[in-house]
């Protein structure tokens, strides 16, 4: 049965392009990292290499995985498949396992450079094997994650979002607000209270991926072996937990999804749809979704940076200084400004309001809206509404973030105001560039991990060996310029070609997006396109 699967999976066009891409941007991307020398001194490596990585799997296996698994149910011909031989149970395994297998080869496609850290003496072979392993671990436990979570039901999702909320919070408090005087707050606690919490904690920052990887590369093997392999144990446990769980809902959330009535029971009023039903209704898709844990988790960090900031020397002596001080000498408001603006363009380069997760989908759909009287700037509206619901919270943040930053003396106004308006023009880039891919249905996936993750590690290693000149010019460095972080006025050459390129890219894609949809709709009506 799982032959069958890997074969399609090898047929599939879509699938075979977005591996192609990932392939080309991971190989780029653990180049980009050992360039940046953070492979450490031969037999001392570093431990941002691996959380570099660690980083890079998660992201992998959240698109590789996690974004097929969850459209899966989105299509209604998938209930041919329900009641054919092939039980939903084999089907969800199937899927996960041709997905855990791309994870797995763009994983092993770095492999090449981290093996010639070991030859030249970066790396111990135990080490890149660790660096290998636990990325595709925790990749495949986060696309796994995000389609059990998108199966559960509604309310189960309601209450578990309430408990991340709960763990957020109690992060900020503890690795935040504590920081380094944790054990200061907690010998003011009975014994009997305290020291199991302070244990909790120092467990919990020890066996994490992070943690273990850190563990690993800093320690003797032979002192951390033990812990590695029962680490390792327990997230092949979790894995196959999850296949089961998902598995067993896969069949229950497409009948929730497609024949449960929706019914509104909050009370509060909605929204017409108006006079543009388009962008009404790619704004509802989005909001299924919403993706607030992300925005908790980013926006109570920088809100209390931005009090910090505006604290300065009034800052309580006991209260933590330590991760703020981090923050300051990674680049500060600007850095972390930059990063949120980016967050806030994700939706705008993947173009999650009007991009359908298969060929056949968009067929099926397309051949209802070409037949309507709407016009490139109805799809173009309904892009905008979607993107700008999904990321305008991160954009919020950002603001707050830069005015704390100039009450508290680290921007003066010329560089909060050139920082805003770049930070505009950064946004309205990507989301030029993702609504003509989106026209011209190229992969939204591909253009969207190049702008979102390869063009801020370019960025990087610009800045790393010496060209902040260069780095400047592309959309992350001018937008980190524009805040204060530039010696001259390059970044302003970058904001003024992202302002051209942003002008050009939309009206091209504005002036042929009708022509395109409808040849694309051409080419592959009847050409068989598998998803």
């Amino acid at each position: 049965m799982f032959a069958a699967f890997f074969a399609l999976g090898a047929r599939s066009v879509g699938r075979q392009h977005a591996f192609r891409w990932f392939v080309a941007v991971h190989v780029l991307y653990v180049l980009g990292v050992v360039f940046l020398g953070l492979a450490g001194r031969p037999g001392s490596p570093q431990p941002m290499l691996g959380h570099l990585l660690l980083v890079a799997g998660i992201i992998e296996g959240a698109i590789l995985v996690g974004w097929r698994m969850t459209q899966l149910p989105r299509s209604q011909a998938l209930e041919f498949l329900l009641v054919s031989p092939v039980r939903p149970a084999g089907l969800f395994l199937g899927e996960a396992a041709v997905g855990l297998a791309y994870l797995g080869l763009v994983t092993l496609s770095g492999l090449p450079v981290l093996a010639y850290l070991v030859v030249v003496g970066y790396l111990d072979p135990l080490d890149a094997a660790v660096v290998v392993v636990l990325p595709w671990t925790w990749g495949a436990i986060t696309g796994l994650g995000l389609a059990v979570w998108a199966y559960e039901p509604l309310r189960f999702r309601r209450w578990g979002e309430r408990g991340l909320m709960l763990l957020i919070l109690l992060y900020l408090i503890v690795g935040v607000v504590a920081g380094e005087h944790l054990k200061t707050w907690l010998d003011a606690l009975p014994a009997a209270i305290g020291v199991p919490l302070l244990e909790g904690f120092r467990w919990s920052l020890d066996y994490n991926p992070f943690g273990m990887t850190q563990r690993w590369l800093l320690l003797d093997v032979s002192a951390g072996w033990r812990a590695m392999l029962a680490f390792q144990g327990l997230s092949i446990l979790l894995i196959a937990l999850l296949l089961w769980r998902g598995s067993a809902r896969l069949l229950g959330h497409f009948h929730e999804f497609h024949y449960t009535p929706q019914v509104d029971t909050s009370g509060g009023r909605r929204p017409p749809v108006g006079d543009a039903p388009l962008a009404w209704w790619a704004v509802r898709r989005v909001g299924r979704y919403a993706g607030r844990i992300n925005v908790y988790l980013a926006g109570g960090f920088c809100l209390l940076y931005a009090a910090y900031i505006l604290a300065g020397p009034y800052w309580p002596t006991w209260m933590g200084r330590a991760i703020f001080r981090l923050c300051d000498l990674s680049g500060g408001v600007s850095m972390l400004a930059t990063m949120l603006v980016l967050l806030a363009a994700v939706p705008a380069a993947f173009q999650y309001g009007l991009w359908d997760s298969n060929a056949s989908d968009r067929l099926r759909r397309l051949e209802l809206l070409l037949l309507t009287d709407l016009r490139p700037k109805d799809y173009w509206d309904a892009a905008v509404a979607a993107a700008w619901s999904r990321g305008r919270a991160y954009l919020v943040i950002a603001a707050i973030l830069g005015v704390a930053g100039w009450l508290g003396g680290r921007l003066s106004l010329a560089e909060l105001l050139a920082a805003t308006a770049t930070a505009v023009l950064v946004w309205a880039l990507y989301f030029a560039l993702g609504f003509r891919a989106f026209a011209r249905g190229h992969e939204a996936n591909g253009l969207g991990l190049l702008l979102t993750v390869g063009l801020p590690l370019g960025t990087v290693v610009l800045y790393q060996i010496g060209l902040a000149g260069v780095a400047q010019v592309l959309p992350p460095g001018s937008l980190f310029g524009a805040g204060g972080s530039a010696s001259g006025a390059t970044w302003l050459l970058g904001a003024i070609l992202t302002a051209a390129t942003t002008l050009l890219v939309a009206r091209a894609a504005l002036a042929s997006c009708d022509a395109h949809l409808r040849r694309w709709y051409d080419l592959h009506t009847g050409a068989g396109v598998v998803g």
